[in-house]
Parts: C-alpha cells; structure tokens; sequence
C-alpha cells in the first residue's frame, strides 16, 4: 500500500526494521533530554496522506520502555485519515533516571491499519451477555 509523505528538513523517512514488522520506525528531528517523570512532545519531520478507511496509529518502542522507561504517553496514538500536519510523538519518562534523545534517535513506531466508523444508534436496553457489566478485571487476575 502506497503512504504518500513529505519530510521537512533533515526528516527520515520512517523505515521497517524487517520485512515482516508490523511498525515503522519513527525518528526525532529535535534533540531532547526528558527528566524523571517530564514529558516532551518529539517532531519527526513527517507528514503523511493516508489511503481511505486508514489510520496511523503512534505507538511506543518496546525496547525504549522495557530498557529505558521511556514510552509513548497518549498510546495508541491516532492519526486520522484527514491530518496532514507534522507526525509529532508525546514520549514521557517513567524510569528515575535522566533520558536523553538525540537527532536521529527513533522514537516512536508507526503502524497503518484499516478502521470503521460505527453509527450510533440509541436503545433503551442493550443484548445481555453472560459478563453484562463486568469489566476492570472482572474475568481474572
């Protein structure tokens, strides 16, 4: 599926670590140092047309949380089919240590994925199910 982008300066082009990666690296324009506990919002440099019926959706990279306490604040974060501003990443820091991001540094993952809008339909009783109201770990531990 073809994504047509456009990079401002000194962008790079959001890249598949494999051929069968799900995410494509994105990659920050801007040096940051993110304290304890702060967050930043990340440029990419990216701008992107999305086909119809597609979403971008900005998710962390594994290897920056699970290392680094680093991740993506707002995740999933969307990115609609009609947006055609700069890619930006919320990155927060939850680890006690300093973090430092440099130009380059890929930040955050990218994936496209088809979405359906619903039609919202008012009911004055909903089908009941064997679960009917439980939720928030409601079915184990």
């Amino acid at each position: 599926m073809e994504v047509k982008i456009k990079k401002a300066k000194g962008a790079i082009t959001p890249t598949y670590a494999t051929n069968k990666a799900a995410g494509a690296d994105l990659y920050s324009t801007v040096a940051v140092t993110l304290f304890p506990g702060e967050r930043a919002i990340v440029p990419t440099g990216i701008f992107i047309e999305l086909p119809a019926n597609h979403e971008a959706q900005i998710r962390p990279r594994s290897g920056m949380a699970a290392k680094y306490g680093i991740t993506v604040l707002n995740t999933p974060g969307t990115i609609d089919e009609d947006y055609r501003g700069e890619i930006k990443v919320i990155l927060v820091n939850l680890s006690k240590d300093v973090y430092t991001i440099a130009i380059g540094d890929r930040v955050a993952q990218m994936v496209i994925a088809p979405y359906v809008q619903g039609t919202f339909v008012d009911s004055e009783a909903l089908t009941d199910t064997v679960r009917h109201v439980g939720g928030l770990g409601s079915t184990g531990k």
